[in-house]
């Protein structure tokens, strides 16, 4: 198991550009397997998920070339269906929480599918019941096996009709999305997620020949055709990284640009960033963070502690707020950090406590950051990365803090960031992969 060794207490300086964006890629790969065409994405990001799930797309038949760095073509015209019941499938399935999506495409094209309890990250319950109960609606089967952890669905013809998500999943609606779009008929899909990355997908399938109305709300309107054809398609920058970066500028006093970051896709990112203090300048499609010595937390109106909350899109995404938390740490004022999604992503505070933080968890959702000011340095200490984003939080205090520091496990951040240690040793950072 690899490990990161840093040197903290540096600033760093130069220019960093964002991946592409690891949901979308596990949402449009899966997409591939509704046609027989060949499907070219580029900008896809080469971190550990995003190859697995092209690897099991190899096993059951899809013929994938990487025609250079980021950019691959799928052609699903020969899929092997019997693969899904493999052995071999049920260990990669199991070890990758994005295999979920590939139960649409497969139920829409073929009429069945198959998949073990996906893996992922332990940050709480993670619900399919979305997905399962979205296919019932569309007149499939749905058996569960208690004894494998297996899922099971299948259909002679999908038919269209009214859903009403009970939550706006975004996997949830892009595996409805994919189911859909071949189903016979008129689908309605209200309460759906709406992520950029959503759309994203959207669009890639009204090239492919889909029809649909309603992209970028939470009601869609998916109008079934009977096939569809390849497509080019380009992934957006990953907003979680651009949202890391930013959080790293300010921890670490430093002077950075990101550069194409397609921001009128960030949504509320920038202004939440400035809730905290921290000063953006927009260049265009670029993101200045200048050196700040110190930053402060806004209050609302009435003076009381700021919160900052994840919620659907278009609200702040869940997978920032661990970096939110990290740069309160050192801010000036305090904020209540509130995630509501799930109930085991802010355990790792123990680590930021350790490093001199003040930090209460006033429980497994909520916790309370009162900033140092930079008053008061974050120690080095050694810790393990629980899951990407939080090893991401951690790597950031790391390279904040006074002294070395080690990181296990950081297969969890190679997860979801691609050479993130040369990246950032090439501005400055000290970080050595053992």
């Amino acid at each position: 198991m690899a490990r990161f060794i840093i040197e903290g207490g540096n600033s760093l300086a130069g220019a960093l550009t964002p991946q592409g964006a690891k949901n979308e890629a596990l949402q449009v790969i899966c997409a591939t397997l509704l046609t027989q065409g060949t499907v070219t994405l580029s900008n896809i990001p080469e971190i550990s998920d995003v190859i697995k799930l092209i690897d099991i797309l190899k096993n059951m038949g899809v013929k994938v070339v990487r025609l250079e760095k980021g950019i691959y073509s799928f052609c699903a015209d020969q899929v092997d269906v019997d693969f899904l019941t493999s052995p071999l499938f049920f260990q990669q399935a199991s070890a990758l929480r994005g295999s979920i999506m590939i139960i649409g495409p497969m139920l829409a094209r073929f009429g069945k599918g198959t998949i073990p309890q996906p893996g992922g990250d332990k940050i709480g319950r993670r619900r399919l019941d979305t997905h399962f109960r979205g296919f019932e609606s569309l007149g499939a089967r749905f058996i569960f096996d208690p004894d494998k952890a297996l899922f099971r669905v299948e259909a002679k013809k999908l038919k269209g009709c009214y859903i009403l998500l009970e939550e706006a999943s975004v996997t949830g609606t892009a595996n409805l999305i994919m189911a859909a779009v071949l189903a016979e008929g008129t689908t309605t899909i209200y309460n759906a997620a709406c992520e950029p990355y959503i759309q994203q997908l959207c669009h890639m399938l009204i090239r492919m020949g889909a029809r649909m109305e309603g992209i970028g709300s939470n009601l869609l309107h998916i109008y079934g055709v009977t096939s569809l054809t390849g497509c080019e398609h380009r992934l957006l920058p990953d907003m979680i990284e651009v949202g890391s970066f930013i959080g790293l500028a300010a921890m670490t006093s430093s002077d950075l640009t990101i550069r194409n970051v397609a921001y009128d896709y960030l949504g509320i990112i920038p202004d939440s960033f400035s809730k905290m203090g921290i000063k953006l300048i927009r260049m265009g499609d670029d993101i200045r963070i200048p050196v700040q010595d110190h930053y402060e937390i806004e209050s609302f109106i009435d003076g009381s502690i700021m919160t900052i909350s994840d919620a659907p899109w278009p609200g702040l995404t869940p997978d920032l707020l661990s970096i939110f938390l990290v740069i309160a740490t050192q801010a000036r004022g305090s904020v209540l950090i509130h995630q509501k999604m799930f109930e085991s992503r802010l355990f790792f505070v123990d680590r930021l406590i350790d490093m001199g933080s003040k930090i209460i968890l006033c429980d497994p959702h909520r916790a309370t950051v009162i900033g140092l000011d930079r008053s008061h340095p974050l120690r080095a200490t050694r810790m393990t990365s629980p899951d990407i984003r939080a090893g991401v939080a951690l790597l950031i205090a790391a390279l904040s803090a006074n002294g070395t520091s080690t990181i296990d496990n950081i297969d969890q951040i190679d997860r979801g960031y691609e050479n993130i240690d040369s990246r950032l040793n090439a501005i400055g950072a000290k970080i050595r992969r053992e």
